[in-house]
């Protein structure tokens, strides 16, 4: 088992909204490298001990001030090169909340947060369009079905 290396984990939260008929998603400026300054979901590094869906809800509500969101797993994303401080494995999740039902606060590794509309993103950091991509789709499958 020694000669294999770990790759770190990390959990990135999608989180929805929908204002005036339109989608908008949440996201955090970035406080520090990499990407200092962009734009990127909400998320970070899964503590060694501690379980996938108490991390992204710790790093959603640390980074964001939300908290008490049903959050849905969705997709592993794994590229060697997603991030450039070396092997990073993401689990991602996605769910929806009333905007006017919680109250965002920066803080932790985020400079800044607000709603951005899904069809109008500045660029984002790391593979987090791809991210949100697969989130949009999965969104989008949950609406088709429930309107059945």
């Amino acid at each position: 088992m020694a000669r294999y290396r770990n790759p770190a984990v990390t959990v990135d939260a999608v989180v929805f909204t929908r204002l005036q008929d339109v989608l908008w998603v949440l996201l955090i400026r970035r406080r520090r490298p990499p990407f200092k300054g962009r734009w990127a979901l909400p998320g970070g590094f899964v503590n060694y001990d501690e379980p996938l869906d108490r991390a992204v809800r710790r790093e959603l509500r640390e980074e964001t001030g939300v908290s008490r969101i049903l959050l849905e797993q969705f997709y592993t994303f794994g590229n060697p090169r997603r991030d450039p401080r070396g092997r990073v494995i993401s689990v991602s999740y996605w769910g929806s909340v009333r905007a006017d039902r919680i109250q965002l606060k920066a803080g932790d590794d985020a400079a800044m947060v607000r709603w951005f509309r899904v069809n109008r993103l500045p660029p984002l950091a790391f593979d987090h369009a791809a991210i949100l991509k697969r989130a949009l789709a999965c969104l989008r499958r949950r609406m088709g079905s429930s309107s059945k």
